[in-house]
């Protein structure tokens, strides 16, 4: 079983496809105690709710994005340098003639994805309640999100290493101890959602609260989903 995608509310068309965070938790692990498989339900639908939140955010992101789009009456004034667009257009050989309205989509697209990433990478940054985005954090949005992985090539595995833990979005419950709610996350040598694009299995640990709090490993559940089947021709 491959981690998906959460549903979507109704605003779904508006964010772009690939761009949703995969499933949190796949299932339970073998050998929980009854209060630890409730203590890990609790923290699934906790971090459930955090990820239907963070989602909304985005959604609402690319919901302003379109309606700016769309009251837009000046096309050929824009942030870019026009001389640079063209330069990037024409490195590619293919590309012989560009046409008057290219440089401003491109612009614009250009300037859409800066404030996405930087959207995800500043809830990075609000998720270890810090107040400075650190290039870490661009890491971390990267490697959470499928349609950048492109991207992790530019960033060590030292930069990428919080990236692999999966989101966990905004503040605990209030009244809730600190550490009271568990971290999922997958092997350093893996990326969050590489199953997905590369159809390789996932591997799961899941730590119990009072062995994060205190930091020292004990008590470490781990388990891997099968590898998927290939289909015959």
């Amino acid at each position: 079983m491959v981690p998906t995608s959460q549903p979507q509310p109704a605003m779904g068309d508006v964010s772009p496809a690939g761009s949703q965070p995969t499933q949190l938790f796949p299932g339970y692990p073998a050998q929980l105690s009854a209060q630890e498989q409730l203590m890990y339900e609790q923290s699934r639908e906790y971090q459930q709710q955090l990820q239907q939140q963070q989602q909304r955010q985005l959604q609402q992101f690319w919901a302003e994005q379109r309606s700016e789009i769309e009251q837009t009456t000046d096309i050929k004034n824009h942030l870019l340098p026009p001389t640079r667009i063209r330069k990037i257009m024409r490195a590619d050989q293919d590309v012989h003639m560009i046409s008057a309205e290219a440089p401003a989509l491109f612009a614009k697209a250009c300037e859409m994805f800066t404030l996405e990433m930087t959207k995800r990478s500043w809830m990075v940054t609000k998720e270890d309640k810090r107040g400075v985005l650190q290039r870490s954090d661009v890491a971390a949005a990267v490697a959470r999100t499928d349609i950048y992985d492109f991207l992790l090539d530019l960033f060590t595995s030292e930069e990428t290493k919080q990236g692999v833990l999966l989101p966990r979005t905004g503040q605990q419950p209030m009244g809730a101890p600190t550490g009271a709610y568990p971290y999922c996350y997958a092997p350093q040598q893996q990326v969050a959602g590489a199953s997905m694009a590369y159809g390789g299995p996932s591997t799961y640990v899941w730590q119990e609260p009072q062995v994060q709090e205190q930091g020292h490993p004990s008590s470490t559940y781990v388990w891997q989903e099968p590898p998927q089947q290939q289909e015959g021709p």
